[in-house]
């Protein structure tokens, strides 16, 4: 009984997480509008940042720092590299793509975790991971030469989530942290250069009730509630299993751009929708153990 509540609150968290990250992509857009991208950058995870060690003090959880150096490469990773990027590839471009795009991000996972973690991908996965792929490409080839900046951010910032996703699974195997406390403290790390460049980097903003709306959405639900979302899956399933569930994300984005921002998918794009929910069906699947060894004399 225990094991299927713990599997209904990954499953759970998976849907929560597709739900707000997917839906975040918009309110980027809405915050570029009148800000821009540093500054949306930045503001948010600031926030999130307080929210994150303000719950930490809440719930009397240690305040003392995880180590130093593995932390301060996740944060530069999955903090700075990646919140910097997504917010560049929006602002240039439209925020269903650049869901998309920015998603690509299951398929280096999957393959960086087999070096570096040893998670081998097994014949469904490759299978979901090969359907997956066809559908992106569906929604990506052409690329556009008119969005061409936005569309380069997006798959950079793709890779680099990826490898974030690995380097977490890598450090909390070689140390015992406590999953808020880690959340909480590379996002401290990997905000400051983003705090940074917000106020040496030349930008605007302008305070209306859209950009405040947008904000308040993408910094404590996307920001604070999602990482701290997404580290709790990656504790929970493996680093490549993780990253091909979480190609729900990309379509809530899309769907969310078509019917809030009139980013209305082409056909082919349509396919390429179909395709990844048919590989999320494929990957959630259960794979045969394997075979006992055979007993020799």
């Amino acid at each position: 009984m225990t094991q299927k509540r713990a599997g209904a609150a990954v499953y759970l968290a998976l849907v929560s997480l597709a739900l707000i990250w997917g839906y975040s992509w918009v309110t980027i857009k809405i915050a570029t509008a009148d800000a821009s991208p540093f500054y949306v950058a930045g503001l948010r995870m600031v926030v999130a940042t307080i929210i994150l060690f303000a719950l930490l003090a809440l719930t009397r959880r240690s305040l003392k720092p995880t180590p130093f150096g593995p932390t301060l490469v996740l944060g530069l990773l999955q903090t700075t590299g990646w919140t910097a990027l997504q917010t560049l590839a929006v602002a240039h471009g439209g925020a269903g793509k650049a869901a998309i795009l920015g998603y690509t991000m299951p398929f280096w996972t999957a393959l960086l975790a087999w070096p570096f973690l040893g998670e081998r991908i097994t014949a469904l996965r490759w299978g979901a991971l090969a359907l997956a792929a066809v559908g992106l490409a569906f929604i990506v080839g052409p690329l556009d030469p008119h969005g061409f900046a936005g569309d380069g951010f997006a798959l950079v910032a793709g890779v680099i989530w990826g490898a974030a996703a690995v380097w977490a699974k890598r450090l909390r195997a070689q140390y015992d942290v406590e999953l808020l406390s880690l959340t909480a403290w590379q996002m401290l790390w990997g905000t400051i250069p983003l705090a940074v460049m917000m106020l040496l980097i030349p930008g605007y903003v302008h305070v209306t009730a859209s950009f405040l709306a947008a904000m308040a959405f993408v910094s404590v639900a996307g920001g604070a509630g999602g990482w701290l979302l997404w580290m709790f899956i990656l504790s929970r399933l493996p680093a490549g299993v993780a990253g091909i569930a979480s190609l729900a994300t990309p379509v809530v984005g899309v769907l969310a751009a078509a019917i809030q921002l009139r980013e209305i998918p082409s056909p082919s794009e349509v396919t390429g929708m179909a395709l990844i929910v048919v590989a999320l069906v494929v990957n959630a699947l259960p794979t045969a153990p394997p075979l006992p060894a055979p007993v020799t004399d």
